[in-house]
């Protein structure tokens, strides 16, 4: 799995040189979508799935990174909350997700797709 990480290089000065992978952009991403009220979880695949369920966490789950030079294009996928908005929930994790990345990098994001995957009705009345 190594060998299909990619690294990028942020920075060069005279200190030396700063590389942040791809997929510590997608965990920043993941970690500041859950922060957003609505947001149940991320969604994954089953091989995220599995390995969650086993006690495992895959922090990056359900984050499509792709990095071009210093642009970042972000794409979540999550489950959200029953009762809350999409639009609202969707519009808040895109706003979060962007600050995230570009406090955390020095990244500049050009978008935040979201997903909604499933709608989690666990915490229904």
């Amino acid at each position: 799995m190594a060998e299909n990480r990619k690294v990028f290089k942020i920075k060069e000065d005279n200190l030396g040189q700063v590389h942040i992978a791809d997929e510590v952009v997608a965990i920043i991403a993941g970690l500041a979508a859950t922060e957003v009220e609505g947001v149940a979880s991320m969604a994954g695949n089953i091989t995220n799935e599995l390995v969650s369920r086993l006690g495992m966490k895959n922090l990056s789950k359900g984050v499509k990174v792709d990095v071009i030079e210093d642009i970042v294009d972000v794409e979540v996928s999550l489950n959200i909350a029953y009762g809350y908005s999409i639009p609202d929930v969707s519009a808040k994790v895109q706003e979060k997700v962007k600050s995230a990345i570009e406090t955390m990098t020095g990244l500049s994001v050009a978008m935040v797709n979201v997903r909604i995957a499933t709608v989690d009705m666990r915490n229904t009345k």
